[in-house]
């Protein structure tokens, strides 16, 4: 969900630089614009969500490694990489929405989720909107509150225009993509909205059923506070070794890791998403 300066040198310096494990590519109309998205590997599907400003390219290794044993669909979003735009602005509600839209038109009855900052905001309010659309949901730098963001980024929302990011590199490899090589600005004032949009969703996660791994880095956007609060709504927090299971959520909190890192960790990531969509995990040395 970061947008600010430090993207440019993090997170899309050498977007194209990944390997990309020979996806098939297409386009599907949802919600009156035209999307893009990519498939890629056998097994049971899993949707992948890029994060605000990027494309599919930006999600880089991480794509191909759950290809591997995975159905991949991964998505662009309204207005970025090689989607259209459309007059109407981009809440998560309306990301969310149009993920349960492109399962409708793809024929996926249901899925396995896995989004990263907005694509994983976009995830948790597709668990909270259509529940019946996703089987579990594996969130990267997520929040269900506005007031879950470091200080430091709370004041630089204030300041954000859209000259700021015009002016950085992922400008260019918009232009290179996008259907309108010209909209980026638009896209900008629209993201830059989104940052000012509200979020105060504590009771619609408490109602949660579907199962959530939540991954943050420990010098993540939000503060680790959030992280360990939303674990605690999704029944996480107990002490395991009494002889009960353990809550279906979990977390995972990924070292030395700022937020635009968090994708780049591909090996952290791939070993805790994936124990978890297998619902596996480590024994307990007292109780089978």
């Amino acid at each position: 969900m970061f947008r600010a300066i430090v993207m440019a040198t993090a997170l899309l310096i050498g977007t194209h630089a990944f390997a990309q494990s020979e996806p098939t590519g297409a386009r599907v109309e949802v919600n009156g614009m035209q999307m893009y998205y990519e498939v890629s590997g056998k097994g049971d599907p899993l949707i992948v969500l890029h994060a605000a400003h990027t494309n599919i390219l930006s999600m880089g290794e991480i794509i191909p490694k759950l290809a591997e044993m995975h159905k991949v669909y991964a998505l662009e979003f309204q207005g970025h990489g090689r989607t259209t735009d459309i007059n109407r602005p981009i809440t998560y509600q309306n990301l969310a929405d149009d993920v349960a839209a492109f399962m409708d038109a793809v024929g996926l009855e249901k899925a396995d989720v896995f989004g990263y900052s907005m694509g994983g905001v976009a995830g948790l309010q597709l668990a909270i909107r259509h529940p019946e659309k996703v089987n579990k949901l594996a969130a990267a730098s997520i929040a269900y509150d506005s007031e879950a963001w470091q200080p430091v980024f709370q004041d630089l929302k204030q300041q954000m225009t859209v000259e700021m990011f015009t002016a950085m590199p992922f400008a260019d490899d918009y232009r290179k993509l996008a259907p309108n090589p010209d909209g980026f600005p638009a896209l900008v004032e629209k993201l830059i909205a989104l940052e000012h949009e509200p979020m105060a969703w504590e009771e619609d996660v408490k109602a949660l059923e579907t199962p959530v791994l939540i991954i943050t880095g420990d010098a993540d956007i939000a503060t680790l506070e959030h992280s360990v609060s939303l674990f605690r709504h999704l029944g996480g927090g107990v002490m395991g070794d009494m002889g009960q299971p353990l809550p279906a959520s979990r977390l995972a909190v990924l070292p030395a890791t700022s937020h635009t890192a968090v994708i780049s960790q591909v090996d952290l990531l791939h070993g805790v998403i994936e124990p978890f969509l297998k619902g596996e995990t480590p024994k307990s040395a007292f109780f089978e």
